[in-house]
C-alpha cells in the first residue's frame, strides 16, 4: 500500500517531497541490510497533520539557508513517520544540526578548570605560606627546609611518567579519582609531620600527586573533547592557575591564622576529597562515552554506542612517547618551555630578598604577583584565541621575547613601577608561550599516548623548578648580588627561541635529532 504526499504540502514544501522520492533507493538499501524490515509496500498511512508539521519545519529550515545538508536531515526525520515501526528503527537518527543541543565537553573544561585550582595544596604558591610557621614548629633552619622541598620535588618528579601511563591504559576518569584520594592523604602526611625526614616524605607525595599528576589529569581532559577551538579552550583552562595563585594565598593565610598549619592541611586535604563525588559523577574519559563527537559538530548514531576509533580521534597521529623522543619539535617546545619552571620558581622565590637588594619593600612582591596573575589570566586567553589561528612556534618566539623583556625589565628596575611592569610583562610572556604550546602535544602527537608523553613533560618540568631557587640562591651567595643570574636568566629565552623555528607538525615533516625522519 503506498501513500501520496498531500496537495497542500506540496504547495508548502515540495522540495522536501521530491526529496523523499529521491531517497526510496536508500532506504530499499537499508531494509535488505537489515532484514527485518517489511516490504516498503505494507506501511501504514501516516497522519497528515504530523506531515504537514515536519514538512513545514524543513521549509523553515531551508529559507534560513542550511541548504542540502539540512534538507536531506530533515528528510531522514520524514522517513520512519512513513514506514513499519522495524524499518524506522533501523534507520539512523540523524539530528537537523551539526552540533548537539548541548556538548558536553564544556563540563569538562569546567572539571579541568577545577582540577587545576585543586593542585594549590602542593604549589609553591600554596606551600610557601605554610613554611615560616612550620619551619618554626620543627626548629629547621631556612637551608633545611628548602632542602626537603627541593628533595621532595625531585623525587615527586620520577612517577609522572608512570602516571601518564596508567592515565593512556585506564583512562582519565579511573585515574583521576585515585589520584584524589591519593593527594588528600598526601595533605594528612604533611600536617602529621613530625621529623625532618617526614616531612619531605610529605613534600614528595605533594608535589609529585598536585603539581605532578592531577596537573597531567587536568591537563589531557580537553584534547579528547576539543580539536578546533583546543587553543581556546586551554587558554581559559589555564585561567584557572592564575585565578588560584590570586586568591588561594590569602585563603591559607586565613586557614593558618584560625587553624595552625597542620589544621590549615587538613583542612585542604578534606577540600580536595570532598571534590571525589562531583568528579565521579560527572567525569567521563570521551565523547563516545556519552554518545557524542570531538568538538559535538558530526551526528552520532541514534541508540548505539560510538566506537572511540570512530569519533574520539580526529587528531590523526599516533606518536609513542619513544617516537616524540625523536623529534625536533618535542624537545624543542619542552626546553622552552621548561624555562619558565626554572626561571619563574627561582625568581619568585628569592622574590623578597630580590626587591629588598633594589630598595623595594615587601608590598612591591605582593603587588607584583597580583599584577603577574592578572596579566597571565588575561594574555592566557587571549593566547587560547591566537592559537587557532596562528602558526604555534610564531606565537612561542613572541612569548619567549616577552620573558626576555620582563627579565630585563626586573634587572634594571629602580623603583616599585618598573617591578609592576615587569610583573605584568612576564605575566604576559607565560600566557601567550603556553596558550600556544599545550596545544602542540595532542595536535602534533595524537591522543594514544598522551598521557606517557605529557607525563614525561610534566616530570621534566617539575624536576627543573626544584633547582631554580638553588641556582638564584648559589648564584647570590658567589657574588654577592642576584644581578648576574637575573641577566642570564633574561638571555636564556632568546637563545633558546632559535629552536622554535623546527616547530612544525612532525607528521608533515618528522624531523629527528639527526635529520632523519621516523617511519
Amino acid at each position: 500500500m503506498s501513500i501520496g504526499v498531500p496537495t497542500v504540502v506540496e504547495d508548502t514544501a515540495g522540495a522536501a517531497a521530491r526529496s523523499v522520492e529521491a531517497t526510496w533507493d536508500h532506504v530499499d538499501a537499508l531494509v535488505v541490510q537489515v532484514g527485518q524490515v517489511e516490504p516498503l509496500e505494507q506501511v501504514t498511512p501516516v497522519d497528515v497533520g504530523e506531515l504537514n508539521a515536519q514538512v513545514e519545519l524543513n521549509a523553515q529550515v531551508e529559507l534560513l539557508g542550511l541548504g542540502a545538508t539540512t534538507t536531506s536531515a530533515a528528510t531522514s526525520a520524514l522517513m520512519p513517520a512513513m514506514m513499519p515501526a522495524t524499518a524506522a528503527a533501523a534507520l539512523p537518527a540523524t539530528s537537523s544540526a551539526t552540533r548537539p543541543r548541548s556538548f558536553y565537553g564544556w563540563w569538562m573544561l569546567g572539571l579541568a578548570m577545577l582540577a587545576a585550582i585543586a593542585t594549590s595544596p602542593g604549589q609553591t604558591f600554596g606551600v610557601s605560606i605554610f613554611n615560616e610557621p612550620l619551619r618554626l614548629e620543627m626548629q629547621l633552619t631556612h637551608g633545611q627546609l628548602a632542602l626537603a622541598y627541593m628533595i621532595g620535588t625531585l623525587l615527586g618528579a620520577i612517577p609522572i611518567t608512570w602516571f601518564g601511563r596508567m592515565m593512556d591504559r585506564h583512562g582519565i576518569r579511573r585515574m583521576t579519582l585515585v589520584i584524589l584520594v591519593a593527594f588528600s592523604a598526601a595533605c594528612w602526611v604533611v600536617a602529621t609531620a613530625s621529623s625532618w625526614w617526614t616531612l619531605v616524605l610529605g613534600f614528595t607525595l605533594l608535589r609529585m600527586l598536585g603539581p605532578g599528576a592531577l596537573s597531567l589529569m587536568s591537563a589531557n581532559i580537553l584534547p579528547f573533547w576539543f580539536n578546533r577551538r583546543l587553543g581556546m579552550v586551554e587558554g581559559m583552562r589555564q585561567t584557572a592557575m592564575a585565578v588560584a595563585m590570586a586568591i588561594i594565598p590569602a585563603i591559607n593565610l586565613w586557614l593558618v591564622t584560625q587553624f595552625g598549619w597542620r589544621g590549615g592541611y587538613v583542612i585542604l586535604g578534606l577540600s580536595v576529597l570532598g571534590l571525589w563525588p562531583l568528579y565521579w559523577c560527572l567525569l567521563r574519559n570521551r565523547p563516545s562515552d556519552v554518545r557524542q563527537r570531538v568538538d559535538g559538530l558530526r551526528p552520532v548514531v541514534g541508540g548505539a554506542a560510538v566506537s572511540a576509533g570512530d569519533s574520539d580521534d580526529p587528531l590523526g597521529p599516533e606518536f609513542t612517547l619513544r617516537q616524540a623522543l625523536r623529534t625536533a619539535v618535542f624537545w624543542a617546545a619542552l626546553l622552552n618551555g621548561a624555562l619558565y619552571s626554572l626561571i619563574h620558581t627561582g625568581v619568585f622565590f628569592c622574590l623578597l630578598p630580590i626587591l629588598a637588594e633594589q630598595g623595594l619593600d615587601a608590598k612591591y612582591g605582593a603587588w607584583m604577583l597580583m599584577v603577574f596573575a592578572i596579566s597571565l589570566a588575561v594574555h592566557q586567553m587571549a593566547g587560547g584565541w591566537l592559537a587557532d589561528r596562528v602558526a604555534p612556534g610564531i606565537q612561542m618566539i613572541v612569548g619567549q621575547g616577552l620573558f626576555a623583556v620582563g627579565l630585563g625589565l626586573l634587572v634594571l628596575a629602580g623603583g616599585g613601577t618598573e617591578v609592576l611592569v615587569a610583573g605584568g610583562v612576564m605575566g604576559a610572556a607565560q600566557g601567550v608561550f603556553f596558550a600556544a604550546s599545550n596545544p602542540i602535544w595532542a595536535r602534533y602527537f595524537g591522543l594514544p599516548h598522551l598521557g606517557a608523553i605529557r607525563g614525561f613533560l610534566m616530570s621534566f618540568h617539575v624536576a627543573l623548578s626544584s633547582i631554580g631557587p638553588l641556582v638564584v640562591g648559589w648564584s647570590h651567595d658567589v657574588t654577592g648580588d642576584f644581578g648576574l643570574v637575573l641577566s642570564c636568566f633574561a638571555a636564556l629565552p632568546l637563545l633558546l627561541a632559535a629552536g622554535l623555528l623546527w616547530v612544525r607538525p612532525p607528521q608533515a615533516a618528522i624531523e629527528t635529532i639527526s635529520g632523519g625522519r621516523i617511519g
